[in-house]
């Protein structure tokens, strides 16, 4: 890091949000909002961050160390499915800044760090209700930023679900909103999806940070090698850009580095998220360069001797999923169960979990996603601006009086847009 102890200082000063001073004080954790992550990113130039999935505390501690190490600002995140009222996960909405505070003030982790509410699903208008109620709780607990994701449902009611709960999410936070359902080469977004949605949010002045597209990934374990369709996110993101709307990329494990580094060459791509190929890292499992967990011939995992979990904490993890009737994909529910018997292993082991985390996000942040030293961007960002609230990247340009409740529906209709298959496509 190039910026002086006193520009740290005023940073933590100035920058943290709101709830981030109420909760830690204390804290010389840099928390920020996730503008700050997008902004450096951005300022930085064909470059993306890791919006790292925090399944598990050796993941946060790993991500953490590897993003101080490459001098990378840098997302913890959690989804909804995984962390919230109906967690699969140890990590959630509420206890996720609080993890990575204390893993910021004992380890000395001095770059800027974003805790992003991700997949917030609203899978249809029936959850809206709930959804008023929880979103300012999980704010409260030290999100500071989230992804609305009604991408299930039709594309005017995708926007109008985004437009009811903006007034939940506070001004300086950062914003994701999402076109089309992470699933695969069906149901592909398209420019004019993409641009329905981001324009009909500017004309009520809304301005997010990201667009989530499905643009040919895939959430968990990918077996196809269909991947990420880098000439279709960049004319998406070509036709986004009077709105200046930065992509954020999910389902990175399954695409190989190389088209990983096409993303954040050839797009405004500044988030990518990795969430399975972490999890099973931490654990110890073999994983290919595409993030890809590695598969016997009997479509066993397999797992690297002395690295991660113990054996014998491999193979208790191994009977339980077989009790359960869990194959590979199913092995995310492990997190739950088994987070305070992993907790309980010694010392050296709870170490090496953390330091294969590490090894592969730093590599990952310098190597692919070209992310190092972006960490003094954001902290120029936050000083020049004199706030943890950076205002948003963008102005309105869009006539409210063409985007009604009534219009919207209207517009709606005009678009032909394949949602591809229903199913559960949750990770």
């Amino acid at each position: 890091m190039t910026v002086s102890t006193a520009e740290f200082n005023k940073a933590l000063e100035i920058g943290r949000p709101p709830n981030i001073v109420k909760l830690f004080p204390n804290s010389r954790g840099l928390l920020v909002s996730g503008k700050v992550i997008d902004r450096a990113l951005t300022l930085k130039g064909k470059a993306m961050t890791m919006a790292a999935n925090g399944r598990n505390y050796f993941i946060i501690r790993g991500a953490l160390m590897a993003a101080q190490k490459a001098n990378a600002a840098i997302i913890i995140e959690i989804a909804r499915s995984e962390g919230g009222a109906k967690a699969y996960c140890p990590t959630n909405y509420w206890n996720m800044a609080r993890q990575v505070d204390q893993v910021c003030n004992e380890l000395n982790i001095t770059i800027p760090v974003a805790i992003h509410a991700d997949h917030y699903g609203i899978k249809s208008e029936k959850d809206i209700p709930f959804a008023r109620v929880e979103i300012p709780t999980i704010f409260e607990a030290g999100i500071t930023s989230i992804a609305i994701d009604a991408s299930h449902m039709p594309d005017d009611k995708n926007l109008l679900a985004n437009l009811e709960l903006n007034q939940f999410i506070p001004d300086w936070a950062g914003l994701e909103t999402e076109v089309g359902e992470i699933k695969g080469s069906e149901g592909l977004s398209s420019p004019a999806e993409a641009l329905f949605l981001i324009q009909g949010l500017n004309a009520h002045n809304i301005f997010p940070n990201w667009i989530a597209l499905n643009n040919g990934t895939t959430h968990g374990l990918e077996a196809s090698s269909q991947g990420i369709q880098v000439d279709l996110t960049a004319a998406i993101h070509q036709a986004l850009t009077p709105y200046k709307t930065s992509g954020a990329q999910h389902g990175t494990s399954g695409n190989s580095s190389d088209r990983l580094r096409e993303i954040a060459q050839k797009t405004n791509t500044t988030k990518a998220n990795v969430a399975t190929a972490l999890q099973m890292i931490s654990w110890g499992v073999e994983v290919n360069d595409y993030g890809n967990a590695m598969l016997d011939s009997e479509g066993n995992l397999v797992k690297v001797k002395n690295e991660g979990v113990t054996e014998e904490m491999w193979q208790a993890m191994v009977d339980y999923a077989k009790e359960k009737g869990w194959k590979a994909g199913g092995y995310k529910s492990l997190n739950l169960p088994f987070d305070n018997k992993l907790l309980g292993q010694p010392t050296a082991i709870r170490e090496r979990m953390s330091k294969r985390v590490e090894d592969f996000v730093y590599n990952m942040l310098v190597n692919v996603f070209n992310a190092q030293d972006t960490a003094d961007l954001a902290i120029e960002a936050i000083l020049q601006n004199g706030s943890f609230d950076l205002g948003a990247k963008a102005e309105r340009i869009e006539d409210p009086a063409d985007w009604t409740h009534e219009k919207i529906l209207a517009r709606s209709t005009t678009l032909d847009t394949d949602k591809g298959p229903k199913g559960d496509f949750d990770d």
